[in-house]
């Protein structure tokens, strides 16, 4: 008895892993599931972000560097170690991404905004960006990005759908325009969009005219450099340049992560057959 006990106490143990790793898997999928959509009052815009891109994640690392690092940094990077995984020419990187001639290509890439500075002139100091994509959303980001419009009452005439009364400008105006809200369509309660039931038109006003969703929808009071469509590219870039930045070493990682997987396979053909073979002549 006592032998056969332990050749069942192998595949009890089998269980017992696959058990406790669907266990830990299955509710991190759901919790990241729940928090891709958490973009205040409305749906994150899904994106998949692919790190494996290199022409994308270069197009982002030039918006970056344009447009956000005089306040964002990213101090978790070195520029080296971005312009070699991005297959971008050191002396290139130099030249045109790296603004700050006095720091040396395997530096940390930090600005010289000042802190008590900054916050002065924001209310806050702009926070280091090299892990936002883990600690937001990559759907957050792209989202977050493409919703900032006018609003007269903030301090920089601007605000955002998704993180209201943001303390920070419009910087990517000069690409998208200045989007102004306009009423758009309610969600009803069975989750659809609400419609007259007479007319069957969305239903966007109550009945002394007030917006019940005043800004569901965008208009552009000034044009910018891009068509929508050419807009919602570069932020993709964009935020695919900030998911890699959050781990550099995602792809590497999943890519060893299939030889692990694959070892793991074989390895149970060979305890599965190891097994057999001890217990084979026990009745």
């Amino acid at each position: 008895t006592r032998v056969t006990d332990g050749g069942m106490g192998f595949w009890k143990s089998m269980g017992v892993l696959l058990v406790v790793a669907l266990l830990t898997i299955v509710p991190l999928k759901a919790v990241g599931a729940e928090s891709a959509h958490n973009c205040g009052t409305m749906d994150c815009d899904e994106i998949q972000t692919d790190v494996t891109n290199l022409p994308s994640l270069q197009r982002g690392a030039q918006t970056y560097m344009n447009y956000c690092m005089g306040c964002h940094s990213l101090q978790y990077g070195r520029y080296q170690r971005t312009a070699n995984d991005l297959n971008i020419p050191e002396d290139l990187f130099e030249q045109y991404l790296k603004f700050d001639q006095s720091a040396k290509i395997g530096a940390l890439m930090t600005n010289a905004m000042d802190e008590a500075e900054a916050k002065k002139w924001f209310g806050a100091a702009p926070p280091d960006l090299t892990l936002v994509a883990r600690a937001r959303n990559p759907d957050w980001l792209y989202t977050y990005l493409r919703t900032f419009h006018a609003d007269p009452s903030r301090p920089y005439g601007v605000n955002n759908r998704v993180f209201k009364d943001v303390g920070m400008p419009h910087v990517l105006a000069e690409l998208q325009g200045m989007p102004e809200c306009a009423p758009g369509p309610v969600q009803a309660a069975n989750g659809g969009i609400l419609r007259d039931p007479l007319t069957g038109e969305d239903v966007l006003f109550d009945e002394k005219g007030n917006a019940l969703n005043p800004c569901g929808s965008f208009t552009y009071a000034t044009e910018g450099s891009l068509t929508p469509e050419e807009y919602d590219a570069v932020i993709y870039d964009l935020v695919n340049f900030l998911e890699y930045m959050g781990e550099p070493v995602q792809a590497k990682r999943k890519r060893i992560g299939v030889y692990v997987l694959a070892f793991i396979a074989l390895f149970f053909v060979f305890a599965y057959l190891l097994n057999r073979e001890y217990w084979k002549d026990v009745h």
